[in-house]
Parts: C-alpha cells; sequence; structure tokens
C-alpha cells in the first residue's frame, strides 16, 4: 500500500507514554481531592484534548475541571519521572518513508507546547511536515485535525493514511474519510481496534512498514 502522506497520533503510537499519562492523571486527581480513576478508565481518555478528557473522567466536579487540567500538566511535565521511550524501530521506520517521498504528519490530543518539547526531546521532529495539536483544533474524533493537515499539505483524503492506537484515532480517520492503520503498543487492543474496520492492524513498526510498502525494511534494520 502506497500513500503519499501518513499521519500520525503521538501518545501510544510513537512514543511509549501512556503509563505517565496514566500515573499523571492519577496524581493529578489525588492532589486535587477527587476520587482517583483506576488505570483503565484514565487510559479510556488518551486521544482526547485535555479539556475533554478532564470532563469526561471527572463529570461531577465541573469545579475543579480547571485545576485538575493544571495539576495534570505539572505532574507530566515537572513532577512523574515515568520513562516514555520511543517504541521500537520508530525512528528508523519514519525516516525511510520519508526518504522514500511519503510526507508525515501528525495529529494529537497533546498541547502544541507538550509535542514541540517531545519532538525536541525525540529528536524527530525534522521528520514531520507539518502537525496538529488539540489546542490547534476540535479534539479527536472530530476531523478538524485531519482536514487542517490536508489542506495545508494538498493531499486528497483517499492518499492519506492515518496510524494510532486508540479507537478514537480510528473514528478520527473515518470521520475524515481516511483510511487507518491500528497499532497495538498503546491503549487499545487488536479485537477493538479492529472493530472499527482500520485497513490493517499491526504489533510493532516492521509490520507498519511492511503494510506501508517499504520493501525489504527488516533487512535494512537488522
Amino acid at each position: 500500500m502506497t500513500r503519499k502522506l501518513v499521519i500520525f497520533d503521538w501518545d501510544g503510537t510513537i512514543m511509549d507514554s501512556i503509563d505517565k499519562i496514566v500515573n499523571s492523571l492519577q496524581l493529578a486527581a489525588s492532589s486535587c481531592g477527587v476520587d482517583v480513576p483506576n488505570a483503565e478508565q484514565a487510559k479510556s481518555i488518551i486521544g482526547l484534548s485535555l479539556d475533554i478528557a478532564v470532563q469526561t473522567l471527572f463529570p461531577n466536579h465541573e469545579s475543579k475541571w480547571q485545576a485538575l487540567s493544571e495539576a495534570y500538566k505539572h505532574q507530566f511535565k515537572y513532577l512523574d519521572s515515568t520513562p516514555t521511550p520511543l517504541f521500537e524501530n520508530v525512528e528508523q521506520v519514519l525516516a525511510a518513508l520519508k526518504k522514500s517521498g511519503v510526507m508525515l504528519a501528525v495529529a494529537t490530543g497533546k498541547s502544541r507546547a507538550g509535542l514541540d518539547r517531545m519532538m525536541e526531546q525525540s529528536g524527530l521532529g525534522h521528520l514531520f511536515s507539518t502537525s496538529r495539536t488539540a489546542d490547534e483544533a476540535q479534539s479527536k474524533p472530530h476531523p478538524q485535525m485531519l482536514h487542517d493537515i490536508l489542506a495545508e499539505l494538498n493531499i486528497e483524503a483517499a492518499d492519506a493514511v492515518m496510524v494510532g492506537d486508540t479507537i478514537i484515532d480510528m473514528e478520527l480517520a473515518a470521520n475524515a474519510n481516511i483510511a487507518a492503520i491500528g497499532v497495538t503498543m498503546g491503549v487499545d487492543k487488536r479485537e477493538r481496534l479492529a472493530s472499527k474496520h482500520p485497513i490493517a492492524v499491526v504489533d510493532n513498526y516492521l509490520e507498519l512498514a511492511t503494510v506501508l510498502g517499504l520493501e525489504h525494511i527488516e533487512t535494512k534494520l537488522a
């Protein structure tokens, strides 16, 4: 399968940051004196913009939504030390895609400041032609992020594919009439991802590379 543009989610798709997000959400809840969500509850909102995530997780604490958002950002940036490595072979596959002439983009529930920080820390920023974050478009699964990326890069929906780890990402792609590929390294398991009818579900970046048409990628990464 060849596409002119591959759009990636970030958390749970490029970076193994799910545990850090969950821990930061739980610590934020504790610091604000509200019931602490369990891991599955916290995972269920990953991909949403922070304001929508907080409202979804803590519907009965409207007076504390702003404090919870600020507490989460403070925990994630300054206090929580959970590692957030890139998934195996991410950089090599992204670089190979770019070298082959495919454009790359990011559509994420992170803030602009948060994404820029992670791109700088990971060293991946130069590989992406553009990106959209939760403070620049309506929250996933509204298709605005993808529509904006397509318009900026002058790419038709049929020539793009969305790669993500949650059913929210699969719904985002469907709402924008873009094909989707699910990855199982993050939030949702194969069965849940497959329920949204992506063109493929993969377990790692070598499999993703094959689906995206990179030939002999295993030999190159050996």
